[in-house]
C-alpha cells in the first residue's frame, strides 16, 4: 500500500524540541521531494518546509526558519522534521507530503501527527 505515516508529535513546553518522522511505504520514496505542512485548529494549511529528492536542497517557511530542520534518509524511506525552540503558534497537526506516485491525485499526504505546545 502506498502511504506516508507521520509520527513523533506530542505535548511539549514552549522553547522545547520535538522530532517528527515520516515513513514512506509502497513506492520509491527517493524519487520524490518531501514537504512538511501543518494545520492548526480553525486555520488553513501552512507549508513548513521542503527537501528535494536527493536531500541536498531545503527550503523553509519564514515562520520556522532557524528553528526547524528538515532531513531525509532515502535508504530508510524516512524524512524527519527537527523542531527546536517551539512556540505556542507552532501547535498544529503536522503532515508529510509528496507527489502522488500514481499521478492520479495532486499529492500523497499521510496521516498527520499532533504537536501541542504549552506556554
Amino acid at each position: 500500500e502506498v502511504q506516508l505515516q507521520a509520527s513523533g508529535g506530542g505535548l511539549v513546553q514552549s522553547e522545547g524540541s520535538l522530532r517528527l518522522s515520516c515513513e514512506a511505504s509502497g513506492f520509491t520514496f527517493g524519487k520524490y521531494d518531501v514537504s512538511w505542512t501543518r494545520q492548526a485548529p480553525g486555520k488553513g494549511p501552512e507549508w513548513v518546509a521542503v527537501i528535494n529528492s536527493g536531500g541536498n536542497a531545503k527550503q523553509y517557511a519564514d515562520s520556522v526558519k532557524g528553528r526547524f530542520t528538515i532531513s531525509r534518509d532515502n535508504a530508510k524511506n524516512t524524512s524527519w522534521l527537527q523542531m527546536n525552540n517551539l512556540k505556542p503558534e507552532d501547535a498544529a497537526v503536522y503532515y508529510c507530503v509528496t507527489d502522488d506516485p500514481s499521478g492520479i491525485r495532486p499529492d500523497l499526504k499521510g496521516r498527520g501527527t499532533l504537536v501541542t505546545v504549552s506556554s
